[in-house]
């Protein structure tokens, strides 16, 4: 962060600002768009609730194998962990 502003504008400044303003822009629209195509909309509630909780099951295994996988491939670290926490929560609930 040397350098001072000389109060000069900078073409190439301002073309690199544009492109990175394209650039979020073009990315912003596709998190947009993908949002819109995720979203579940006005739904008739007997096939609102099925539906969520299906997707809410398919998200809980998805946790639970990246979970077990994680405690498969380091079992030493996630038991001190576990060990870590549970003291804590220990200590937290004795006050």
């Amino acid at each position: 962060m040397t350098e001072t502003y000389t109060g000069q504008t900078n073409v190439e400044d301002i073309e690199d600002a544009a492109e990175t303003t394209a650039a979020l822009e073009r990315q912003a629209d596709a998190i947009l768009a993908e949002d819109e195509a995720r979203s579940f909309g006005a739904r008739p509630l007997h096939r609102a609730i099925p539906e969520d909780a299906r997707h809410a099951r398919d998200w809980g295994r998805a946790r639970a194998e990246r979970l077990r996988g994680a405690v498969e491939a380091e079992p030493v670290k996630a038991t001190l962990y576990a060990l870590g926490i549970g003291v804590v929560i220990g200590l937290l609930a004795a006050r």
